[in-house]
């Protein structure tokens, strides 16, 4: 069964019938809020409506971090930078408008890969160029980030990103870290202003 994740839950991350997890899904998906339907006023109406909405970019993000630190550039796994050096970790290819249905965006965390290392990845979500043209999360619906078990496809753990977040540009979602030797994933949920990856990684510098 699926968890509903609250802020600041802590989650094993194990497959449902037991054992440890090897490859992970984090899944983002959003889609835009309908606009209402013109009808009537002929040609004239169409050259004086308002322009149609912009589409919104919801970008996910990981970031590997060492001692709970982001130590390198190359180490943040983005729309920009599809793949970690050590193969581990992967994006699998950017959504412009979160068109289509279920995930919009993916990263791929194979766990047994993960360099030593590094200690956690934080998982986050921004709305690409937000400030720029006035959007927030409060403008899309049934917008989710989850974690699945890539092995059977089995959603694990998800967190609504629209209920609460109205108003907010980008999202903290979660970490993945080790504990005596096990991964373990912790919600933290926290909504930010903060207008791109550049801008959310900072925090972990």
């Amino acid at each position: 069964m699926s968890v509903n994740l609250v802020k600041g839950q802590k989650v094993n991350l194990q497959k449902n019938g037991g054992g440890a997890l090897e490859k992970v899904i984090v899944g983002l998906g959003w889609d835009e809020m309908e606009q209402p339907q013109q009808s009537g006023g002929g040609f004239l109406k169409m050259l004086f409506s308002a322009p149609a909405a912009e589409t919104i970019d919801c970008d996910a993000s990981a970031i590997l971090c060492i001692d709970n630190k982001l130590r390198e550039t190359k180490d943040i796994v983005y729309f920009g930078h599809l793949k970690h050096e050590s193969g581990a970790v992967w994006h699998t290819g950017d959504n412009l408008t979160g068109a289509g249905e279920g995930d919009d965006e993916q990263i791929i965390v194979d766990l047994p890969r993960v360099p030593q290392i590094y200690n956690k990845i934080v998982f986050v979500v921004n709305i690409y160029q937000a400030f720029q043209k006035h959007q927030h999360f409060g403008m899309i619906r049934n917008a989710f980030i989850r974690i699945v078990d890539a092995g059977n496809n089995q959603e694990l753990c998800r967190y609504d990103l629209t209920g609460s977040y109205s108003q907010m540009t980008a999202m903290i979602f979660g970490e993945i870290y080790r504990y005596n030797g096990q991964w373990k994933f912790g919600a933290i949920g926290q909504g930010t202003k903060d207008g791109s990856i550049g801008d959310l990684a900072e925090r972990y510098r």
